[in-house]
């Protein structure tokens, strides 16, 4: 299953030169991680309250390889390539057009309230098996 999410480049995402700083694009891939999620079935308000269940980020590996710029049109393009019983690891790049600007392999893991693993949720794992 491959998601994309758009995105705008905002004067805040930027640094003084107006290029997007470092940081911000781990807040983007966070924020297409969540509507992946969301969009694989799962919600995660009602899976933590009920079931005690979250996800936690567990290892990124990142590369940068261009810069985004104040007012850019972004596309962040997450594909899972991984599954295990507690965790799934996805490919997340975010682009302008067809450059891929920033590159990530993130694992995450799915915890209970206490910070164990768990098993990740079947509507998850189910909707978002590597094809």
């Amino acid at each position: 299953m491959t998601h994309t999410f758009p995105l705008r480049v905002y004067y805040e995402d930027t640094d003084l030169g107006g290029i997007v700083y470092y940081a911000n694009y781990l807040k983007f891939i966070e924020r297409a991680r969540s509507e992946w999620v969301r969009e694989a079935g799962v919600d995660q308000r009602k899976l933590m309250e009920e079931d005690g269940v979250g996800f936690v980020v567990r290892r990124v590996e990142a590369d940068y390889l261009r810069p985004a710029h104040f007012d850019d049109a972004l596309v962040v393009r997450t594909q899972l390539v991984e599954t295990g019983n507690s965790k799934f690891v996805l490919q997340q790049d975010v682009l302008r057009g067809d450059i891929v600007l920033f590159e990530a392999r993130v694992t995450c893991v799915a915890i209970n309230r206490a910070g164990r693993p768990v098993r990740i949720p079947e509507v998850l794992r189910d909707s978002a098996t590597p094809r």
